[in-house]
């Protein structure tokens, strides 16, 4: 079978390097793809925008799959176009990738089907989100609408933070993304991610995994879209994941099926672990960046099997099985990230840097002139795996080390509550 691939960061390297594994690859085709991701497709320039565009090389490269990375081209409906003209996809329509593209959409979707989530109300100006802010007080999270690369999100400690925020949203810091506001409750707990590959009818458990948003050491200093993870996430437990089944995923799939929208992609749940159990932050509708690193370097089964199942509404006979292994990443940034990154300084040292069961994901990085750049924020994704948590951590950090790159920077402590728990229970 011949795969088009679409996206260019640390994800969609994991992705094509586990659809690469597969026996029933023919071609595998990337757009755009990076350095990385060239090492196991064909890396095309291809204007994902351009629907049609699109359509013409799928069938001009007989493509029988398609597997859409990143949120946006999903919620500017690639998929649809590509399910109307017979060409097989992986990922949501666009009315499914609501549940990304608009934060309120979901919230919405949560109060009618009784989804545990934190209470919220939504905004189109800011002197009534303010009013509210105040009515709740703080701590109170402020979410611009739609999508806003990971950033449209503040936890504002204080009621000054949260007043800043609305502001920030209502003038424009998000652009479209922060016409409107959700404003909710600050839940207390452990944050986790859930998967699950899903096909208009049936959601399929995929695994669990934590990240680290914050880009300092102890989860300090400003949001980033996640500077490491690993997997799985040792707080949930079974329970827990039967719990998020059947109170979450599953009145969120008949949900949107009774919406006229059946949800077909990745699921991807962030979860806070409250004391009344789990209650849902927010979907996104596509596979987590840096989660999926971590996710695939566990799977024992053939990616495309599954995700063509999922395509084709087959999931209900399908099952996945994981290696018993835990699995790492860290996340090393440019520079000046998640502010302003660097750019175009150079990296080696990167394949001398995997061996067994260690794999360097890229993520921003580019080619000049024979060397390898950095093109990015997030610019290489060094993932290991490990009987523990602890000793993926260590293993990945080695890898770390004999990267050659001065302009890089790396937090030192992914996996911390995870190791941990490790060490309280020896």
């Amino acid at each position: 079978m011949n795969v088009l691939l679409i996206g260019s960061g640390g994800r969609e390297h994991a992705l094509a390097w586990k659809l690469a594994a597969s026996p029933m690859l023919t071609k595998l085709y990337a757009a755009p793809g990076n350095p990385g991701i060239a090492h196991d497709a064909e890396c095309v320039t291809l204007d994902i925008d351009d629907h049609a565009a699109v359509v013409a090389f799928c069938r001009e490269k007989s493509i029988g799959l398609v597997v859409v990375g990143p949120e946006a081209p999903l919620v500017a409906g690639i998929a649809d176009a590509l399910q109307d003209a017979g060409i097989s996809v992986f990922g949501p329509s666009a009315a499914a990738a609501q549940l990304e593209g608009s934060k309120g959409f979901t919230k919405d979707l949560c109060a009618r089907h009784d989804i545990p989530t934190a209470a919220y109300e939504r905004f189109n100006n800011a002197p009534k989100a303010k009013a509210y802010a105040r009515r709740v007080g703080a701590p109170i999270v402020i979410k611009a609408d739609g999508i806003a690369a990971g950033k449209g999100v503040t936890v504002a400690m204080t009621l000054d933070e949260a007043l800043d925020a609305i502001d920030a949203c209502f003038e424009g810091a998000f652009g479209a993304a922060g016409a409107e506001v959700v404003v909710e409750e600050f839940l207390e707990g452990e944050e986790a991610s859930f998967f699950c590959l899903c096909d208009g009818t049936t959601a399929l458990p995929f695994g669990t995994a934590q990240d680290h948003k914050r880009v300092g050491e102890g989860d300090t200093g400003p949001n980033t879209g996640g500077m490491g993870a690993y997997s799985p996430a040792p707080v949930m437990t079974p329970e827990l994941v039967e719990r998020t089944m059947k109170e979450i995923v599953e009145p969120t799939m008949r949900g949107m099926a009774e919406a006229g929208a059946p949800f077909s992609g990745v699921l991807y749940a962030g979860l806070m672990l409250t004391a009344d159990g789990p209650k849902l932050i927010e979907y996104n509708v596509r596979f987590g960046d840096p989660e999926c690193q971590v996710l695939m370097m566990r799977l024992k089964d053939d990616l495309l099997v599954l995700l063509e199942a999922a395509a084709d509404g087959q999931l209900g006979h399908m099952s996945v099985r994981w290696r018993d292994e835990a699995a790492l990443t860290v996340v090393m940034a440019a520079d000046g990230y998640p502010g302003t990154p660097q750019k175009g300084t150079v990296i080696s040292g990167v394949d001398a840097a995997a061996g067994e069961d260690i794999e360097i994901f890229h993520a921003g990085t580019a080619e000049r002139e024979g060397e390898l750049v950095a093109n990015g924020g997030r610019v290489l994704n060094v993932t290991a795996l490990g009987k523990t948590v602890g000793e993926a951590a260590a293993r990945a950090y080695e890898a770390v080390d004999r990267i050659h790159w001065q302009e890089g920077f790396c937090r030192r402590d992914i996996g911390w509550r995870a190791i941990e728990r490790e060490r309280a229970g020896k």
